[in-house]
């Protein structure tokens, strides 16, 4: 059992914001930033009134004419030194400020709580104008995820805010690895209950009237992956009576979906036993008839062995985790998408679906089906595009490199 209070929340565990500072940068980033692009790097930076703190408000002029540019937060340590909150007007970076933001990105997911779903993405980063912040809810169990310590000298009136808004009774903090050797408040470390109690580590939710459950302490990344609710959803409304495969699966989302819309029989694929253990663990908090298999394996390899096995499906959905997460990964993620589409098209029944995704932001969606529509259709079958789906209201796109979701649903003849 966890029970932790909102001790925390006093005002000397918090850092100091301490200056404001002055920033010039190159024609090129000037150009970004009046593009709306949130980032400014260290290379790109001329002129600097003088050194900062993570957290510092830097205010960034036109070059020529010392007109105000951007506001942003300054983080010393990172190559993109300015992550920018305001565009083109001045900013008071505190309570009230904060307050906008985050009810300006409730108010684009309030739809998302008449669909049966209690679960979402409340702040998606960049894409709201929160850089490196993340906020995601389970029921009454806020997620914060922090990606960057310029949030921390802000963290009292943003947990108050995010708290407030969402009408959550606990918060479960998160940190990327960068942050777990910051110097904290005491008390503090990836997992900690900061606010209000958590009795279990697993959390149980509801998306589209299906439940599930996510380890908001060790969970990956803040526990779930929100962002495929749509897809999931699409696939639960083709399976039924069919047999459906479900390659990457996880914690089961797509099989989930698959057997509450009557698919007779599901396969999760996966390499992680204990993913596989959540996927079972899914399925059996949702009344279902069909059978539910799982098979630990390389995904590859385990499609592999499905095919010389002769074993075919109605449904195949192939949802990778990223394979690029630099540029230098890039060749090969095109490489790994393109075998992934020539193992799937023989898994698939004649008339049946199947859905390939990406999640890797350094390959665009163009890239991306350019890569594998040609693979499925050097498989000698006729293969149909029906769709292709992008992000949900909860993860909104506000900068190119934000765009990383993309998936298409094709017809296999």
């Amino acid at each position: 059992m966890f029970f932790q209070r909102s001790r925390y929340f006093q005002k000397n565990n918090f850092p100091a914001i301490s200056k404001r500072i002055a920033i010039k940068v190159k024609p090129a980033a000037e150009r970004s930033i009046r593009n709306g692009h949130p980032w400014v790097f260290e290379g790109s930076i001329v002129k600097q009134s003088s050194g900062g703190q993570a957290g510092d408000t830097a205010i960034v002029f036109d070059k020529k004419n010392n007109k105000l540019l951007a506001v942003g937060l300054y983080d010393p340590a990172s190559p993109i030194r300015i992550k920018l909150i305001s565009f083109g007007k001045p900013a008071t970076v505190g309570k009230a400020f904060f307050e906008q933001k985050i009810q300006q990105a409730f108010e684009l997911r309030r739809p998302l709580l008449l669909t049966g779903t209690n679960s979402y993405r409340l702040v998606h980063g960049e894409n709201d104008g929160l850089p490196g912040l993340v906020a995601d809810v389970y029921a009454e169990v806020l997620v914060v995820k922090l990606y960057s310590p310029i949030w921390l000298p802000y963290l009292q009136n943003i947990f108050a805010i995010l708290l407030k808004i969402s009408n959550c009774k606990t918060l479960v903090l998160r940190l990327s690895r960068s942050l777990q050797n910051e110097n904290l408040p005491k008390g503090w470390s990836d997992g900690s209950v900061v606010f209000g109690e958590l009795e279990e580590e697993e959390v149980t939710f509801r998306e589209h009237g299906l439940r599930f459950s996510a380890n908001v302490v060790k969970g990956h990344k803040t526990g779930f992956f929100l962002d495929h609710r749509h897809n999931r959803k699409r696939i639960g409304g083709l399976a039924k009576g069919k047999a459906v495969l479900d390659v990457f699966s996880y914690a089961g989302g797509f099989s989930v979906h698959a057997l509450a819309g009557g698919a007779r029989e599901v396969t999760s694929l996966d390499i992680s036993g204990q993913a596989l253990q959540m996927a079972i663990k899914n399925a059996a908090l949702n009344p279902h008839r069909g059978h539910h298999k799982t098979m630990k394996m390389d995904a590859f390899k385990g499609m592999e062995e499905l095919r010389r096995s002769g074993k075919m499906f109605d449904v195949v959905v192939v949802d990778p985790p990223s394979f690029a997460k630099k540029e230098s990964e890039v060749k090969g993620a095109l490489n790994s998408y393109a075998r992934l589409a020539r193992l799937a098209v023989p898994l698939v029944k004649r008339g049946g679906v199947l859905l390939m995704a990406s999640c890797s932001s350094r390959v665009g969606a163009g890239l991306f089906f350019e890569t594998v529509e040609p693979e499925m259709e050097s498989s000698g079958r006729k293969v149909e595009l029906l769709e292709k789906t992008f992000h949900d209201v909860d993860h909104p796109v506000g900068f190119p490199e934000g765009a990383y979701l993309k998936a298409g649903f094709y017809r296999v003849a």
